[in-house]
């Protein structure tokens, strides 16, 4: 089978290699997999540079994140040869993989393959965000990095609850863009000065911050923070760390915490794990919903998949299909 390798940790199109691997045998509680798409996240690329919360074992795949098609499922039956599955793992950036039955989720009927390969860690993060943010009706969220996948979900999530969003982007013609799927605000970040322009015009500030940035612009979103405000940080991809101005914590009574996917979602009791399935994928099989797409690449050709990926403005997901 074809897979994509790293030996050492690097940028990805320095250090990626496409390998031929036998395909692997699946133990009796595992099921065989034949992975039919992928998308590229920024924790893909980190995993890539060894700057992630999980070191690679090198050698090492990449890839946290893909859907396939069960060829063999496992002894007990529970997943079945030909079942649609989504699933997280370390290494999806291959042709096939072998997996826990008990961790394979099938994927809805209709869902098609470009949406079920990016159906769990960004959307999934955008509601477990909002849940645990407490916000409600009438109060504002800040949304670093507006424009990602993640913060069209969020955003478009935040809305339907009646939440207020404003939102970052670095390019202008991203702002139609976000307002179109709702932000009731966007700021450039790297022509304007958001931590005026935000407090100005959400009167007074921002309940809540979803930061996925950090470094100086993380620093410039905290002060955009009303009292009693709180930051909720899942992501650093300015890759420094955020310089934190200790009086703001201190006289406006704030609050900094991290955010990871896999914590939150083990912290929850079985009825909650369903009902957050549940309106995740009620969401991604809405027809108002928007999920882009903006390139589609084989993964013989990931070295053109990067190029786009890291595109100035790129507007939509990089999948690496089979």
């Amino acid at each position: 089978m074809k897979e994509l390798r790293f030996e050492k940790t690097g940028q990805p199109q320095e250090v990626l290699q496409l390998v031929d691997s036998p395909i692997p045998t699946p133990k009796s509680h595992e099921v065989l997999i034949r992975i039919t798409a992928r998308n590229i996240n920024p924790s893909d690329i980190m995993f890539v540079r060894g700057m992630y919360g999980i070191t690679p074992k090198l050698p090492s795949s990449a890839g946290f994140e893909a859907c396939g098609v069960v060829e063999t499922g496992d002894e007990d039956g529970k997943v079945k040869s030909g079942t649609r599955v989504m699933f997280t793992a370390i290494g999806t950036w291959k042709e096939y993989l072998c997996l826990p039955a008990a961790t394979a989720i099938p994927v809805p009927d209709g869902m098609p393959d470009e949406v079920a390969c990016q159906a769990f860690v960004n959307p999934m993060t955008a509601y477990g965000m909002i849940e645990k943010s407490g916000l409600k009706a009438g109060e504002w969220l800040l949304i670093t990095a507006g424009a990602s996948a993640f913060g069209k979900f969020a955003i478009q999530m935040a809305k339907a609850k009646g939440i207020k969003v404003a939102a970052t982007v670095r390019h202008d013609e991203q702002k139609a863009v976000l307002e179109k799927l709702g932000a009731d605000l966007v700021v450039n970040s790297d022509t304007e000065k958001i931590q005026k322009v935000i407090p100005e015009k959400t009167d007074g500030g921002i309940q809540v911050i979803f930061d996925a940035v950090g470094g100086l612009l993380g620093a410039k979103a905290l002060s955009c923070l009303r009292p009693k405000g709180r930051m909720m940080i899942f992501g650093a991809l300015a890759l420094e760390n955020m310089p934190v101005n200790s009086g703001l914590l201190i006289f406006k009574d704030l609050k900094i915490e991290g955010f990871w996917l896999s914590t939150w979602m083990e912290e929850l009791i079985a009825a909650e794990r369903t009902n957050a399935f549940r309106s995740v994928f009620g969401f991604l099989m809405d027809d108002k919903s928007e999920i882009d797409i903006a390139g589609k690449f084989k993964l013989e050709e990931f070295k053109d998949a990067f190029k786009a990926y890291d595109a100035p403005g790129r507007n939509g997901k990089i999948l690496l299909v089979s």
